[in-house]
């Protein structure tokens, strides 16, 4: 039979087994199993598969390889988004590629496709805000939400406002209830830097605006006075940004004539016309207030319904240069037809980037 002394030990043995037990299941459980990996789905490793390959066809295009054929991709490919109107200004359809030329740097292009169907658009509302324009913010702002609730699903847009500078009032949303508080809020002061405000709203557009078409409907009483920025600085940061620009311009017909040139109002005008046409926008200037809602409606439908021409360029150099384009439709059934494009591009190099230190940054961005 054990003494008490035996039992002692056995018992104080058990228990220090039993913790040791214990501490394992303890660590165990604060160290689960790692989970088996995951497995890639035949789609996903497609798309990787297809990713690099598109990367090594942007490589071989860029560097060339010796003996073989160098390989177009379509990074290279120029899109240009084309509104044909007829003498009338109405818009034309069922054109085809036989109907359309393109030269670029003078040089006529090999239209590889035409298209012409609804896409997406990335799209900024800015909004003169200025103080002469009080009268007319309220039908100025029911025009915007009247483009506002013609969005597509796809589509996104963003409200600016300026008046001595550009101020960005609702970021690019697809909601419109945000976008219709936004353009809610605005009120009027100040003076008016519209050439400032297109160039900081282009370039935002160009940078966060997500879809290809890109566009800017601005709205203002058209009468430069407090910008930094002059007129070929517009031009330059429209081009860079392949931005198109809508103007709508509520001039006062009444401004006498200059003493010594032309009338304020002309020069209004022409300044909004040639930002408009280079951009391939369009120009409007309303004479009453209640031509809002259709010009709004006639932008909706103008950038919904344009062309799409595309073209592998002739010149595949990618040296940052400006190359010119010109756009032009074949008669169809008599009737002569007008194509509005923007007028050019700048050939960026490989990571789509403007060489020559860019011209933004000479603009203080």
């Amino acid at each position: 039979m054990l003494n008490r002394g035996a039992l002692r030990i056995i018992s104080l043995t058990l228990v220090l087994m039993l913790f040791g037990v214990a501490a394992i299941y303890s660590v165990r459980a604060q160290d689960p199993p790692r989970p088996p990996e995951p497995k890639r789905l035949p789609q996903q490793q497609d798309a990787r598969e297809k990713k690099g390959a598109q990367r090594q066809g942007a490589q071989a295009d860029e560097l060339g390889t010796p003996g073989e054929d160098r390989i177009k991709i379509d990074t290279d490919m120029v899109n240009l988004d084309v509104t044909v109107i007829d003498q009338n200004n109405n818009p034309v359809a069922n054109l085809k590629k036989e109907d359309f030329s393109v030269y670029e740097d003078k040089v006529k292009q090999t239209i590889e496709n035409v298209s012409r169907e609804e896409v997406p658009v990335s799209f900024g509302l800015v909004i003169d805000t200025s103080g002469s324009m009080r009268s007319k913010l309220q039908s100025v702002s029911d025009a915007a939400v009247l483009l506002i609730k013609q969005m597509r699903r796809d589509d996104e847009a963003f409200v600016a406002s300026f008046k001595t500078e550009a101020e960005l009032v609702q970021e690019f949303t697809d909601d419109r209830r945000e976008l219709e508080d936004a353009i809610g809020d605005l009120y009027t002061s100040g003076g008016t830097a519209l050439l400032d405000a297109i160039i900081a709203t282009a370039d935002h557009a160009q940078e966060k605006g997500k879809r290809r078409r890109k566009a800017l409907v601005v709205i203002s009483d058209g009468y430069e006075k407090n910008s930094s920025s002059k007129e070929k600085e517009v031009l330059e940061a429209i081009k860079e940004d392949e931005v198109q620009v809508y103007l709508v311009g509520f001039i006062d017909e009444d401004e006498e004539k200059g003493l010594f040139g032309k009338s304020p109002v002309k020069k209004a005008k022409e300044l909004l016309s040639r930002i408009a046409d280079d951009s391939g926008g369009r120009a409007y200037f309303p004479k009453d207030l209640g031509e809002i809602p259709a010009i709004a409606a006639q932008i909706s439908k103008d950038l919904r319904t344009q062309y799409v021409v595309s073209y592998y360029p002739a010149n595949d150099k990618r040296d940052g240069a400006f190359r010119a384009i010109q756009v032009s439709v074949n008669q169809v059934g008599g009737r002569k037809l007008i194509a509005r494009a923007r007028r050019g591009y700048y050939a960026r190099n490989a990571q789509g980037q403007l060489p020559a230190a860019s011209q933004k940054k000479s603009r203080g961005d």
